[in-house]
């Protein structure tokens, strides 16, 4: 597996696996089984109710705990100072862990604007040795800029929604520019409207891969990281093989031009969008 390096010198796999909607024992299992398949990223949320299912795939697993990197991420209804704390202990209890690998902000939500406090929290949280990283979810560069201008501390990640139909390549640039590694969740998008659409099938073809090899090595060649679910073995092993092939420039060019101005899948804009 090839890693990127954060600007903390984190070393992190360039494909991540994501569990939502991975839980109770099915979940545990498929977590378990990407583990042994090589994955080593593993993200999780509060809100995905399944950090219980994520420790119980990674105790089950063939890997040493200190061989993987573990996500979750603080919803906002807990972005006070002290509940954030909070959960960040009750989630390590939930998961069986003793710390977290990376962890994050699940949404600015703007308009309730306590993520300034909630990100104060998730430094001190790292302090306490709690979490090894920090960083952010669909944070927009004034989000970013807020962060660094009253608490001095930037995110290492920051993961938004990205996919062909919503290249984020403003996004990408300002987080690239402040040392910021760009993470791509719903790397996939709509996923039968982009398998299905006709540029992606071509190139695929040319390259002798699946639509979904295609795009997420795109996605790796745009210097983010994709998370993909898969539960099954064969969609799992699948997506990790991406690294014996390079999408020439112009292919690149030719997705690059799918993005749409519309093009998020659930219209969930962190200007104005809010989840608790």
């Amino acid at each position: 597996m090839e890693t990127y390096t954060l600007a903390n010198g984190m070393q992190i796999p360039k494909l991540g696996f994501g569990t939502y909607k991975l839980t109770g024992f099915s979940g545990a299992m498929a977590i378990k089984s990407a583990i042994n398949h090589g994955y080593r990223l593993l993200d999780s949320a509060y809100n995905y109710e399944n950090e219980g299912a994520l420790g119980k795939g990674i105790r089950d697993a063939d890997v040493s705990r200190s061989d993987l990197l573990v996500t979750s991420k603080l919803p906002g209804r807990y972005y006070h100072y002290d509940a954030a704390i909070r959960t960040i202990q009750e989630s390590l209890y939930r998961s069986g862990l003793d710390y977290f690998d990376l962890y994050l902000l699940h949404w600015p939500n703007p308009k309730d604007d306590h993520y300034v406090e909630a990100w104060q929290a998730l430094i001190a949280a790292q302090q306490f040795g709690l979490v090894r990283t920090i960083g952010v979810c669909n944070f927009l560069p004034a989000h970013l800029d807020r962060l660094s201008r009253e608490t001095g501390v930037l995110p290492q990640i920051n993961q938004v929604e990205l996919h062909p139909y919503f290249n984020q390549l403003e996004q990408r640039q300002y987080d690239e520019a402040h040392e910021i590694l760009t993470e791509a969740w719903s790397p996939l998008g709509r996923a039968n409207e982009l398998l299905a659409d006709p540029t992606l099938v071509q190139l695929a073809q040319k390259y002798d891969k699946s639509v979904v090899q295609l795009i997420l090595r795109w996605e790796i060649q745009l210097n983010t990281l994709p998370i993909p679910k898969a539960s099954s073995d064969q969609n799992q092993l699948s997506n990790l093989d991406l690294f014996d092939f390079t999408i020439s420039a112009a292919d690149m060019d030719q997705i690059n031009h799918l993005t749409k101005p519309d093009g998020r899948t659930h219209d969930q804009d962190p200007a104005t969008y809010e989840e608790f």
